[in-house]
């Protein structure tokens, strides 16, 4: 019996100082535990790491003025952002935030929070910001719309990806396809009208060519395209295009429709106002009035392609209601150049007076030229001494 106990003693000394050591090794995990979860201490700033302690919890929201606001980051998605693998750490832009619990939101609502905070952007990104303050956006977000677009609806900061190439500064392609999409937030009616349109289609394709919505309406300086200016400007934007010889021998397109265009009436009237009455309105004919807007189509489209004159003189008659085939799309040229094939008779009229009018001009100068010639010249000129007459003599 004493044995036993003995034995018994000796085991329960063994369990007690494996108890002792389990006990010290849960109290340093729950110390390096609480550690790691602890709030920095004053003056020191929040890691990313301590952010996401919280916030990459898929579905946490917070409540702005009675609102629901997602609050959760995917650490992958902000990984791979540009923020992210250019090391923008969170406090870079949620500089208010050194403590746990946070300060208290004083905005109304998810909306006014974010115009609380964009304006940060112009930390790094001064260039851009000073040039939204140019923009219809910010015109419109002046006069009281808060809808009107800012940085983080165009550039969502937890997961926008680069969309310029490091070197050249140029767009990416992946970036040029992404473009609409962000438009399409606020401007969705236009996004699907542009999905259908020839450049539209081709951009989806993967064509680098094609322009997207910056392409036309500018980056951060987006102008207001109901105005003048814009309108008269119409011709020179889409001449940025389509008289590149390079890009239009892509698709077989010929390059001389802004020479074609200047030297029409509605061309020449256009061209006028842009260079000296740029904010004045014209009611003569701009590229998008017969082409479209947002859905421009192929010239041969069967439906709506102008190639054909029934749907050629639809678009006459938004300008000239009484127009007919026979007085307006018979007879007007467009961007075509008169040829023996295509409008001979203009072709050989236009080759009568090329050659007819230098010959009269040229024909004039040489009879005035000869004139000069024989009253200034000749008529002043010494007379020559008689020569005597055979048997005479001078005395």
């Amino acid at each position: 019996m004493r044995k036993w106990f003995r034995m018994t003693g000796s085991q329960l000394g063994l369990a007690g100082v494996g108890l002792g050591v389990f006990l010290l090794l849960l109290v340093m995990v729950f110390s390096a535990t609480s550690a790691e979860a602890a709030p920095p201490s004053q003056g020191d700033q929040p890691t990313d790491e301590f952010c996401l302690g919280c916030h990459q919890q898929e579905g946490m929201t917070a409540e702005i003025g009675g609102e629901p606001i997602s609050v959760s980051i995917d650490p992958q998605l902000f990984e791979e952002s540009v923020h992210g693998t250019e090391d923008i750490a969170c406090v870079d832009c949620h500089s208010n935030i050194t403590d746990f619990p946070h300060p208290e939101v004083t905005a109304s609502s998810p909306r006014d929070f974010s115009l609380e905070l964009y304006p940060t952007c112009q930390q790094c990104h001064l260039e851009q910001y000073e040039s939204t303050l140019d923009s219809v956006h910010q015109d419109e977000l002046a006069a009281g719309n808060i809808n009107a677009a800012v940085c983080t609806d165009c550039h969502n900061p937890h997961t926008q990806t680069r969309i310029t190439d490091n070197d050249t500064g140029e767009l990416l392609p992946e970036a040029r396809v992404a473009v609409p999409l962000a438009c399409a937030q606020c401007h969705s009616t236009i996004y699907d009208t542009y999905q259908t349109s020839v450049h539209g289609i081709a951009l989806t394709e993967g064509d680098p060519n094609v322009p997207t919505c910056t392409d036309c309406h500018g980056v951060h300086d987006i102008q207001s395209p109901a105005t003048n200016s814009f309108r008269n400007s119409i011709p020179a934007l889409c001449a940025d295009c389509h008289t590149d010889e390079d890009r239009m021998a892509q698709y077989g397109l010929h390059t001389n429709v802004l020479d074609t265009y200047v030297a029409d009436f509605h061309g020449t009237t256009v061209k006028m106002f842009e260079e000296n009455f740029p904010d004045q309105p014209t009611n003569t004919a701009v590229c998008t009035d017969c082409h479209g807007y947002h859905d421009i189509l192929e010239v041969n489209h069967p439906d709506a392609g102008i190639a054909f004159k029934q749907n050629l003189l639809v678009k006459c008659q938004q300008c000239h209601p009484d127009a007919t085939t026979d007085t307006f799309t018979d007879s007007w040229l467009g961007h075509y150049e008169p040829s023996p094939q295509v409008f001979p008779l203009v072709f050989f009229v236009n080759l009568f007076y090329t050659i007819f009018i230098p010959l009269v001009l040229g024909g004039m100068i040489l009879f005035v030229l000869t004139d000069v010639y024989r009253r200034f010249i000749v008529r002043r000129a010494p007379a020559a001494p008689a020569t005597p007459a055979e048997g005479e003599t001078n005395e």
